[in-house]
C-alpha cells in the first residue's frame, strides 16, 4: 500500500490529475477503474477523480509494491510502504537542482510567501531552459527551495515549482514564480485576465516627449525566432495577435529617452519589436535595433539590451493571498543603466 498526505504544494488540483502525476505510467482509464473499485481512496472514501485536493487529505493506493514501482516510473528501489517510492517519478535528482542554485549567480529574491516568489533575474540568465543541457531560473528556483528545506526530493514527484512569466535571456528584472500549485493558479489567472500590471524601464533611441498607447499585430517567424509588427491584420497573417504597448517618457538624455513601458499584452519580443517599429529601437538590442548606435555605447559597458522589468502591481486579493493585495514591488535598474545615464 502507498499512503500520502496532501500538502500545500499538491492542494487545489483535481484528484485524478494528482494521481496522474504520481502514477505517470498508469493510464487514465485504469486509474478511474481503480477509483471505482476503491483500490484508490481519498480520506478513506470512494472518489471519482473530480474532487479538488485539500491540505491534509489522505490518499491511499492499495497496489502491490511491484505494481506501484511500475506505475510510478520504476526509477527507485525504495519501499512503497507509507510515504516511500514517491521519488520514483522525479525526472531530476535534488543534486541537479542544487547545482543550478550554486551555479547561477546574481539572482535576488525580492519577495516570497508560502505560495509565490518574486525574483530579480540578471541579464544573461534564461527564465526557462531552451535546450536540455541549459540551466535556467526554473532550475535555480527548485534548488533554492531544496536548499531552504521548503522542498524535498520526494515533493518533486508531485509538483515542480516554476516561473510563471518569461523574460528574454538578456532582459533583466522581476520574474514571478510559483512555489505551490495554488500560487501557480493565482499567477496564471492574474496574467490571463491582465489584472496584474507589469512595468519596464528601458532606453530607446531618439526623443519621446508624450505618453502613448500603441497597437499592432504581432506575427512570429519561428525559424528565425523573430517577430514582425503589422499595423493591420492581413489574410496571410491569420495567426497575428493583437498587441498593446503603453509608454511614457521618464527622462530625455542626449540622443536617447528613458521610458517606462506597461505591457497591456505580453507577447515574446513585444516591447523590442514594437518600439523599433515606430523608430525608437532599444539601446543594446542587436536583433531589432540600430547596430551603429549600439556600437557607440558598447565602450560604456552596454553588452545587451537595456530592458528591465522593474515593477509589478497586484490587484485586490482575498485569502490566502491577502498579503499581496494591492501591493507594489519594485527592483532597482542594473548598473548598466546608471553607466549610460551620466552621458546626458
Amino acid at each position: 500500500m502507498y499512503q500520502a498526505t496532501i500538502t500545500e504544494r499538491e492542494a487545489g488540483q483535481r484528484f485524478d490529475k494528482y494521481l496522474q502525476r504520481i502514477l505517470p505510467n498508469a493510464g487514465n482509464g485504469f486509474l478511474h477503474k481503480m477509483l471505482r473499485k476503491k483500490n484508490i481512496t481519498l480520506n478513506d472514501r470512494k472518489a471519482d477523480g473530480s474532487e479538488k485536493t485539500a491540505v491534509g487529505d489522505c490518499v491511499k493506493i492499495f497496489f502491490a509494491q511491484e505494481t506501484l514501482h511500475k506505475f510510478m516510473g520504476g526509477q527507485s528501489d525504495q519501499s512503497a510502504e507509507n510515504d516511500g517510492l514517491a521519488s520514483a517519478g522525479a525526472e531530476k535528482s535534488a543534486a541537479y537542482y542544487q547545482q543550478a542554485y550554486g551555479t547561477l549567480s546574481g539572482i535576488q529574491v525580492i519577495y516570497e510567501n508560502d505560495h509565490i516568489l518574486i525574483a530579480d533575474k540578471p541579464a544573461g540568465i534564461l527564465s526557462q531552459k531552451a535546450e536540455k543541457t541549459d540551466l535556467s531560473l526554473n532550475e535555480w528556483l527548485t534548488g533554492y527551495l531544496l536548499e531552504k528545506g521548503e522542498l524535498s526530493e520526494t515533493d518533486l514527484s508531485f509538483y515542480k515549482p516554476s516561473v510563471c512569466n518569461r523574460l528574454d535571456r538578456n532582459t533583466s528584472g522581476m520574474v514571478l514564480c510559483a512555489k505551490t500549485l495554488q500560487g501557480a493558479q493565482l499567477l496564471s489567472a492574474l496574467l490571463k485576465d491582465r489584472t496584474l500590471h507589469k512595468y519596464y524601464q528601458l532606453y530607446v533611441k531618439g526623443h519621446i516627449t508624450e505618453e502613448r498607447l500603441i497597437e499592432g499585430y504581432l506575427v512570429k517567424d519561428e525559424k528565425k525566432n523573430r517577430v514582425m509588427i503589422r499595423s493591420e491584420k492581413t489574410v496571410s497573417d491569420r495567426d497575428g495577435r493583437l498587441i498593446q504597448t503603453k509608454y511614457k517618457p521618464l527622462r530625455i538624455e542626449q540622443d536617447k529617452t528613458l521610458l517606462e513601458v506597461e505591457l497591456i499584452t505580453g507577447k515574446p519580443h513585444q516591447i523590442r519589436a514594437h518600439l523599433a517599429g515606430i523608430g525608437h529601437p532599444l539601446l543594446g538590442d542587436y536583433k531589432y535595433g540600430d547596430r551603429a548606435w549600439n556600437e557607440k555605447y558598447r565602450r560604456y559597458g552596454v553588452q545587451s539590451q537595456l530592458l528591465h522589468a522593474y515593477k509589478v502591481v497586484f490587484p485586490p486579493l482575498d485569502e490566502p493571498f491577502a498579503d499581496l493585495s494591492g501591493r507594489t514591488f519594485v527592483c532597482e535598474v542594473p548598473e548598466s543603466f546608471r553607466c549610460v545615464s551620466h552621458l546626458n
